[in-house]
């Protein structure tokens, strides 16, 4: 299991929201890269981006800075949040990008989400983003009827590869990540699942590599000093 650690962008700054709560915002750092560059020192491979402003707004603000941790790193970079049309997949992606993240796309285009994962296949990914058992999207401000079992079940039908699935009541609240939700994930679907939300102990990432999940994303419980990134890539490994 691979271990991504997180940068979530805002004005510039690696901040981390509570539950998605953009008025429970706390900023870690105004330096994105210098981060990035610690997680890679670290041990890790990869990196996990989410343009905050984009994802509410559907604009691009942290391109930027993506664009730097791109190419100041050999991280590989996967990044979500106001990812809706080929224009913006392909600054990414010509950016050094390694995988795009579509969430709100895929409830609201699903014709253009098809056709993005028939281009531009495992560079594309998948997010699904449950609260309640149904998926939110543009930035987490508002609830489809969409079940999440029922938009994994669609994901999977047309050969997505990669499924990024966040409980949003576990995320940045440091209480653990649902098990139960990833075990069942991982037993239905054939995608690689990763686990966002709530990763906040050895034992969780302990639990999520022994049900065979494909990654693991861990965010606050780095930037608090709950995990230290380099025991969870070995645990995970």
């Amino acid at each position: 299991m691979i271990i991504l650690p997180a940068i979530d962008l805002y004005e510039g700054k690696a901040v981390r929201l509570l539950r998605g709560d953009y008025a429970q915002m706390t900023i870690y750092s105004d330096d994105p890269l210098s981060v990035a560059r610690k997680f890679r020192a670290a041990g890790a491979e990869y990196i996990h981006m989410v343009d905050l402003a984009g994802a509410r707004d559907g604009d691009t603000p942290g391109f930027d800075t993506v664009a730097a941790v791109a190419a100041g790193t050999d991280l590989k970079v996967e990044i979500g949040g106001g990812i809706r049309s080929e224009k913006v997949i392909c600054r990414y992606l010509d950016a050094g990008v390694e995988r795009v993240i579509l969430g709100t796309a895929a409830i609201t285009d699903w014709d253009f989400f098809c056709a993005m994962v028939a281009k531009y296949g495992s560079h594309i990914a998948a997010g699904a983003d449950c609260r309640d058992g149904r998926v939110a999207i543009k930035g987490w401000l508002e609830t489809s009827s969409l079940t999440c079992d029922e938009l994994c079940r669609r994901l999977d039908g047309i050969g997505v590869r990669t499924l990024i699935c966040t409980d949003i009541s576990k995320d940045g609240a440091m209480n653990g990540a649902n098990r139960a939700l990833y075990s069942e994930l991982a037993a239905r679907y054939s995608m690689d699942i990763v686990a966002s939300g709530g990763v906040s102990s050895l034992e969780d990432i302990r639990a999520l590599r022994d049900m065979g999940l494909y990654g693991a994303i861990l965010g606050r419980a780095w930037y608090t000093g709950a995990v230290d990134l380099k025991q969870a890539i070995e645990v995970a490994s």
